[in-house]
């Protein structure tokens, strides 16, 4: 229990400085409010599994289905997104999205779930497959912190949809933060007037090619998504804001990829 603890309290102090939390003085009503502001903000877990060729997808589905989502929905996260790709790659990709209502429910739900009975019971399965036959080579994981004026996910209507992941990195985190600020300034009108629903904003805070910030949009067809980013691009605000000195060079790389969701996804 004392090592749980402390696991538990060294998790939260590290994510703590990478979410730059303020230590509270006495008095600093400021730091105080800045804080309870960033409690409010949903924390996202995005996962990429990278499925072994040949493997059987169903077995990691099964577990899916059977066991994670019903345990993460147990503990009251009840929107859990799983995708694959559009276009399918080799070898294929599995993708993940689990949102938590903050830090600390990531954690202590997450403490639940592996010691929930049912859990424990539906995932033998999964973790009796053998060492030569594994369902995945490896999987990265990152965690996002929601952005200011975007602090919840949105969960789409429950239609066929295609789904945009967009990474952008920076060559700085000065950089990323005036993305950022762009984002605030105007560009969420844009995407509403474009028809590019947005499903969440998050900044990377632990994960790999710091620093970045990744973001999810939908439309019911790769057509709807073509129009909707060529009246993003055509927008007078978007033309303002682009030939804004402030927010000259500040990303570095951009990566998107085209999901759909599984029959069983929650987003």
């Amino acid at each position: 229990m004392q090592r749980r603890k402390f696991i538990q309290s060294t998790v939260a102090v590290t994510a703590g400085l990478a979410l730059n939390i303020k230590p509270v003085i006495a008095g600093d009503k400021a730091a105080v409010t800045d804080n309870k502001a960033l409690m409010k903000k949903e924390i996202y877990e995005f996962r990429e599994y990278e499925m072994h060729f040949g493997s059987d997808l169903g077995q990691m589905e099964n577990y899916f289905k059977t066991a994670l989502i019903p345990g993460l929905n147990k503990y009251g996260v009840k929107t859990v997104g799983v995708f694959k790709e559009w276009r399918q790659s080799e070898p294929a990709k599995v993708y993940l999205l689990i949102p938590y209502s903050s830090l600390d429910n990531y954690l202590s739900v997450n403490l639940k779930v592996k010691a929930d009975t049912d859990y424990i019971k539906n995932s033998v399965a999964y973790n009796s497959i053998p060492a030569d036959k594994p369902v995945y080579n490896r999987f990265t994981a990152s965690l996002m912190i929601a952005f200011d004026g975007f602090s919840k996910m949105v969960v789409p209507s429950a239609e066929p949809r295609i789904f945009e992941l967009r990474t952008y990195e920076g060559y700085s985190e000065e950089a990323v933060k005036r993305k950022i600020k762009m984002f605030h300034d105007g560009e969420f009108s844009i995407f509403s007037r474009a028809k590019l629903n947005p499903v969440f904003f998050g900044e990377v805070i632990a994960g790999d090619r710091l620093p970045r910030i990744t973001y999810m949009v939908t439309c019911n067809c790769m057509e709807g998504r073509d129009q909707g980013w060529s009246a993003f691009v055509a927008d007078p605000e978007w033309k303002k804001l682009a030939g804004d000195p402030q927010y000259a060079n500040t990303i570095s790389k951009i990566n998107n990829t085209f999901l759909v969701p599984t029959p069983y996804s929650q987003v």
